[in-house]
């Protein structure tokens, strides 16, 4: 059996891809690697990268809507106020 390829992944690298939203097999496709190996190595670069973009995206929506955007504040008040 032959022994495992070695890969020269930065971690850094994996949690920006991830905050642009992209998927763990397009992170994989584009690094060269499995699908597997970006869920379980990099599973809390993962997570980080996807909580900016969440973040990144709310605070889009709340700069819009208290720049006027009517539609948007009352869907902000819809979802943050019940």
């Amino acid at each position: 059996m032959a022994r495992p390829k070695k890969y020269n992944i930065d971690p850094k690298q994996v949690e920006k891809m991830a905050s642009y939203g992209m998927k763990n097999t397009e992170i994989a496709d584009c690094l060269g690697c499995s699908k597997q190996l970006i869920s379980d190595s990099y599973r809390t670069n993962i997570a980080k990268g996807r909580a900016e973009l969440k973040m990144s995206l709310r605070k889009a929506q709340i700069d819009t809507a208290l720049s006027g955007n009517a539609t948007m504040l009352v869907w902000l008040g819809k979802q943050i106020l019940e």
